[in-house]
């Protein structure tokens, strides 16, 4: 073979090197994409639709509490026959009961003042982290960290030795002489408030703290320059672009604190009605656990499908924009 030959074979097989680089970048592109969609898919989906299946059931006395539905044990035929033994009873009677409807407006609006109380006490302090010398920075993040070194259920009892009547905040209050008889805060709504605002406060914190620590304050120096007071200047630069990190840290407040069960149990009292409290009854107490099953499915609904709403205007939003 020439020369001539050996280096047309050459040319034209350098460029292989290249597709074949690109071709790896991409199938490691997708891989990278897929992988939170299958912890999506099993971590999520499946849970839910095993959830929405157990929902469509019957109660029975047996392990497990219901009569199974869509049941491959009896082959594709039988599964697909089992779509007629489907019902929605355990759904109408979430409508026919008052109970349900009061517990899910109970929860979101316990759950709605929570998140604005933690709004209010996590917003000052993450403004004065972002605002701290760089050096001290770390040590405050640690700390604002630190509560979740110790488990939540021991944090959410040591509130009761705080909040009961003989506990160390009617103690201190009664030895300053504030009060002259203890005050009634366990087993009532505030308890549960500053429970919720107490234990979800880093995940209001920390979002906030991400937003404003990045904002580029020579825009509130030029504010001032032209004579803008301060709280306007707040109002009109600071807070709006701290948006992203108020509306994240919002909804990871909110979403658990409206199924919260710990907090209301042992904080609330018996009197309490929430969502979560109800589910466990229904699960645990009356063994329903197909009703319980619809509870849990309408809770989900009622937390996705605004939330997917929101995201879907705040990109139009953005679309529009460009």
């Amino acid at each position: 073979m020439s020369n001539t030959a050996i280096a047309d074979t050459t040319v034209q097989a350098a460029p292989a090197k290249p597709v074949m680089t690109r071709l790896a970048a991409g199938f490691v592109s997708r891989l990278v994409i897929l992988v939170p969609y299958l912890w999506l898919l099993f971590f999520f989906l499946v849970p839910f639709i095993i959830v929405f299946k157990i929902s469509l059931s019957q109660p029975a006395i047996a392990m497990p509490p219901y009569t199974p539905v869509l049941d491959f044990s009896d082959g594709i035929a039988g599964f697909f026959a089992g779509f007629r033994d489907l019902n929605f009873d355990n759904y109408v009677s979430l409508t026919q009961d008052a109970l349900y409807f009061k517990a899910y407006v109970t929860s979101v609006i316990i759950a709605a003042i929570s998140t604005v109380l933690t709004l209010l006490v996590g917003y000052p302090l993450a403004y004065g982290m972002a605002r701290a010398p760089a050096t001290i920075r770390p040590t405050l993040l640690m700390l604002v960290i630190l509560p979740f070194w110790t488990s939540f259920l021991i944090r959410v009892y040591a509130w009761i030795g705080i909040l009961k009547p003989e506990g160390l905040l009617n103690q201190l209050l009664l030895s300053l002489h504030v009060i002259n008889e203890p005050l009634v805060i366990l087993n009532t709504y505030t308890a549960i408030f500053i429970g919720i605002v107490y234990s979800y406060l880093p995940f209001m914190v920390l979002p906030l703290y991400s937003s404003l620590e990045k904002m580029d304050y020579s825009l509130i120096e030029a504010a001032k320059d032209l004579g803008c007071p301060p709280t306007a200047a707040f109002w009109k630069i600071t807070f709006p672009l701290s948006l992203p990190g108020v509306i994240a840290g919002c909804l990871l407040v909110f979403i658990p604190a409206v199924g919260e069960f710990v907090i209301p149990d042992l904080l609330g009292g018996s009197q309490t009605l929430m969502i979560g409290k109800t589910l466990w009854n229904e699960f645990f107490s009356n063994r329903d656990w197909p009703l319980s099953s619809a509870v849990a499915v309408i809770l989900l609904l009622l937390l996705i499908v605004p939330i997917m709403l929101f995201q879907r205007a705040q990109a139009r939003a953005q679309e529009m924009d460009r």
